[in-house]
């Protein structure tokens, strides 16, 4: 099937978090159609092995590109750093990743510190590491894993006590060490920032790098003539690898709207 300007975006995540992606790409993008995959059956991919991580970004890209993608963004920051080299050379399409926003952090940073919560497979990756080394903040990247974080955004607990006291635990010692701006590393949290927000108080500044990758999206998509017509009428299909009940309901209270959702 050869895409054209009216082909769908494909997106996907090891499960909800990419819908912070999306929410950005709807913005920017409003005449776009959008396929979202959630691999929640495989998820999470946080602490997983890279090749697995690998072998399941090929398959949820094949899948999407079997049902008409013309772009694929990795709206998962530990799928980036482990699998978007091996996709890239896989498959010929604009290929859209986020990542750690490690250099916009650096340059606002007042106090020099600049945080960062991830999962344990993004904060060691050499992609996350290049950035940190490329961009360093001038008084140190303090990096924070944040095991549980992406399990409660799964289960669409995002501000519970339990869930406020994880992020309590994670974004203290980042304040302490002086971080006066925080670096959201995984597309899960951006349903935390307010919380998170709250935690670290008004001086610190929270920053979710998904509106960068919904403007670079559109560069993309311009530059290889595949940006959707104005008068496109834009659709969205959501599909998941794991429980469609459990998918569905999650989706739609993170999205504020219904959300059905079928099996990939």
């Amino acid at each position: 099937m050869t895409a054209s300007s009216a082909s769908p975006i494909g997106v996907f995540d090891s499960g909800v978090g990419g819908l912070s992606v999306l929410r950005e790409i709807r913005r920017e993008l409003p005449h776009e159609s959008v396929l979202y995959v959630a691999d929640s059956g495989y998820a999470p991919y946080g602490d997983r092995p890279a090749a697995f991580i690998q072998e399941r970004s090929l398959a949820v890209t094949q899948a999407l590109i079997e049902r008409g993608a013309k772009a694929i963004v990795v709206a998962c920051n530990t799928a980036t750093g482990a699998a978007v080299e091996v996709l890239r050379q896989a498959f010929s399409l604009p290929i859209v990743a986020i990542e750690p926003a490690v250099k916009p952090a650096a340059a606002a940073t007042r106090s020099g510190v600049v945080g960062v919560m991830a999962t344990s497979v993004t904060l060691s990756s050499t992609n996350l590491l290049r950035l940190v080394g490329q961009y360093p903040a001038p008084g140190g990247t303090a990096m924070q894993a944040c095991p549980g974080l992406v399990e409660q955004v799964e289960q669409g607990d995002v501000s519970s006590p339990a869930t406020r006291a994880l992020v309590e635990q994670y974004v203290r010692p980042l304040v302490d060490k002086g971080a006066d701006t925080i670096v959201l590393g995984c597309t899960h949290y951006a349903f935390l920032e307010p919380v998170i927000q709250a935690v670290a108080g008004p001086a610190v500044t929270v920053i979710d790098p998904a509106p960068a990758v919904a403007r670079e999206l559109r560069r993309r998509l311009t530059g290889a003539s595949l940006l959707a017509s104005e008068d496109a009428v834009a659709s969205e299909r959501y599909l998941t690898t794991g429980d469609t009940a459990q998918a569905a309901r999650v989706m739609s209270q993170l999205l504020g709207r219904d959300v059905p959702v079928a099996r990939v």
